[in-house]
């Protein structure tokens, strides 16, 4: 495992740390828009702003290959701007599922006109994407999806119906990336086709699902006779599975990092007094040594990446670990307010940063794959535990 930069990645690390002073507010200063949880749109487009503001300075698709607008650096090379990154009051958050995942899968499944007709706007920060897998009656269990996409009886299109759930940010996306059902006799993992969804299409209906938390992050997706052209489907009609999965692989292992930990846990402890508590003092520490694994978990995954090496059984350890270490930073940041835990908006300590982060930690066990699926996936997959049944 690597702790230290190549010299090719400290110098990428000085210049981007250099440029972004320039060009982006601290966190926490005037300009800083990665507070806002209340005003989804208002966020948006302050992400689209700052993709196009990475794609002038030359900071975009820096792993995206050559020919398509990119620097076709390795995968090193963006997990270090990332973390330099970390530090400013900027995000592409509404943007990654395009940039992170559809990208990949579109360079690696789609026709040339689908490279030439989506990528571009996409790393200039002109269209966005949200993933349409996820189904009320499916589950974990992606392959099991019901929405059904038929033959037009008129055209060589497709006609879909259905719906998803779960859907981040499709409100404000432009496409959707979408698994249906193209042949309902086919077996489970077979029959089933990637289309690149425009969601401004007839028939299209999205309803906000209001969190725990007051955001409106997700939401659910209906089609009805939604009309889709044939040029749309990527990669071949009916081995949409095997397209789908290039899209999940550049889903996990890659964990947020928007959340207060350590260093703000223990400036309200000093504050309420309570930092000579020894119950305190323990679970402050259980935080700080959580956070440090964590970091640790930050260079395995930078030495892979930089010897061009996939995450493997290690996504799914870093996504359990970080799922189980926003729970109990959570419950500690509530225990330290007391009674003001309580309190809400511009009353509560913090401005509520401390119930928003406490009441979104359990949505972290669900997302990029429940973390039983990311246990079945490591007992299988890298311990060589027997399978768990599965339906036929």
């Amino acid at each position: 495992m690597h702790f230290e930069d190549s010299p090719e990645e400290a110098e990428l690390r000085a210049k981007a740390r250099s440029w972004l002073e320039a060009h982006a507010p601290r966190r926490g200063e005037p300009g800083d828009f990665t507070t806002d949880t209340e005003h989804e749109q208002a966020f948006s487009d302050a992400c689209r702003a700052w993709q196009r503001v990475l794609h002038d300075g030359g900071w975009a698709g820096l792993t995206w290959p050559v020919d398509h607008g990119g620097h076709g650096l390795s995968p090193a090379f963006e997990h270090i701007f990332q973390e330099e990154q970390m530090a400013f009051g900027v995000s592409t958050a509404t943007l990654q599922v395009g940039l992170g995942m559809v990208a990949p899968t579109i360079v690696g499944h789609g026709t040339e006109a689908q490279k030439a007709r989506f990528l571009p706007p996409m790393l200039r920060g002109e269209q966005s994407w949200c993933q349409l897998f996820s189904e009320p009656g499916a589950g974990s269990d992606l392959a099991g999806l019901s929405t059904a996409a038929r033959r037009n009886a008129t055209d060589d299109g497709w006609v879909v119906d259905g719906q998803k759930v779960w859907t981040s940010y499709s409100r404000f996306s432009d496409f959707g990336i979408l698994l249906a059902r193209t042949d309902p006799d086919a077996p489970k993992h077979h029959g089933i086709s990637c289309i690149a969804l425009d969601m401004s299409t007839p028939g299209i209906e999205v309803r906000p699902i209001r969190q725990l938390n007051g955001a409106a992050e997700f939401s659910e997706v209906f089609f009805t006779d939604v009309a889709v052209p044939d040029d749309c489907v990527i990669g071949p009609v009916d081995e949409g599975w095997r397209v789908a999965m290039t899209t999940l692989t550049n889903e996990r292992g890659l964990v947020g990092n928007d959340w207060p930990g350590y260093a703000e846990m223990l400036v309200v402890a000093r504050e309420r007094g309570l930092d000579r508590d020894p119950v305190v003092r323990q679970r402050l520490v259980e935080q700080y040594t959580g956070e440090q694994l964590l970091r640790f978990f930050g260079y395995r995954m930078q030495t892979a990446l930089s010897q061009g090496e996939s995450f493997g059984p290690l996504a799914s350890s870093v996504n359990l670990f970080f799922a189980d270490h926003l729970r109990r930073s959570a419950d500690l940041g509530l225990a330290l307010l007391g009674a003001g835990a309580l309190a809400a908006g511009d009353d509560a300590p913090g401005a509520g940063m401390w119930q928003f982060h406490f009441l979104t930690a359990p949505s972290v066990r669900i997302a990029s794959g429940t973390d039983e699926i990311q246990r079945n996936s490591l007992g299988e997959r890298a311990l060589g535990l027997p399978r768990e049944p599965r339906s036929p």
